[in-house]
């Protein structure tokens, strides 16, 4: 069975439902996965997504700020939300498929919103930049989040870091920038390691290369320079990684009427 996931921090879905419509209506993901809602739940565009087709919702929401969710052409098994740093600050929810979607084997979803950080790279300075390091550790540190031998788990979300060389446009001026500063990078790759997570995008993209999914909207044209980041993730447990047929960036969405500052990263699989 084909199954293609999306991911996309669509900094607030009802300011942009339209680009989210836009973008559903032209590449049908079985499951998009958004971040950055800021919205209760009760305010969210459920009637819109159902009209689209994506009947099925898993929501965690909060004013203003935050907030993921999932919206699904298949049905769900169950949903679950997690909360980290002792806060509820909406920045978790999984659903898991199985029978109801007609799979053989379940599949569990995992959407996160990672905190970004602020703009000073010090924790002992900023309480944004403490928070976004214990939040990575707790990532590394929380076992449920951890597939081992046959599950078949993926992990989605705005993860806020830039992990690699060539995940952002200039490695040596950025190093001192909160995404990319060599803290964030070492935690988020111990919490790769530690569940065994396989990069899609780095599975498929080879290193040398650079691979974006932000642009800042401080540039007046953000394809002047193309000083992008590369925020954005989709990870798959080991028992995924040899069944995933394709991967894409839509990039050009960055040029949208009132885009997110993010793109839809999307990966298909046979499940």
């Amino acid at each position: 069975m084909r199954f293609s996931v999306t991911t996309w921090n669509i900094n607030s879905v009802r300011l942009r439902i339209d680009i989210v419509a836009k973008f559903l209506k032209s590449a049908r993901p079985d499951v998009l996965c958004l971040q950055e809602t800021k919205c209760i739940d009760d305010a969210f565009p459920l009637k819109r997504f159902r009209r689209l087709g994506y009947e099925h919702v898993a929501l965690n929401g909060q004013k203003g700020y935050h907030g993921v969710a999932i919206v699904s052409r298949l049905p769900f098994e169950t949903t679950d939300i997690r909360t980290f740093c002792d806060k509820i600050d909406s920045r978790h929810i999984s659903v898991s498929f199985g029978e109801k979607a007609q799979l053989s084997k379940p599949l569990v979803l995992h959407n996160f919103y990672v905190p970004a950080g602020g703009d000073v790279p010090d924790p002992a300075l900023n309480p944004k930049f403490e928070h976004k390091l214990q939040f990575l550790d707790e990532m590394k540190s929380c076992e449920p989040l951890h597939p081992r031998g046959d599950d078949r788990h993926i992990l989605v979300g705005d993860l806020n870091v830039a992990p690699h060389e060539n995940d952002v446009w200039s490695h040596k001026q950025l190093l001192k920038v909160v995404s990319h500063t060599p803290v964030e990078t070492e935690k988020l790759l111990a919490a790769q390691a530690h569940g065994e997570w396989f990069d899609i995008a780095r599975e498929r993209i080879p290193m040398s290369e650079k691979v974006y999914t932000w642009w800042s909207y401080r540039a007046a044209d953000w394809t002047v320079g193309d000083r992008g980041r590369r925020l954005d993730h989709i990870w798959v447990s080991r028992a995924l990684k040899d069944h995933v047929s394709d991967f894409k960036i839509t990039r050009d969405a960055r040029s949208w009427e009132r885009p997110s500052d993010h793109v839809p990263v999307t990966a298909v699989m046979e499940v």
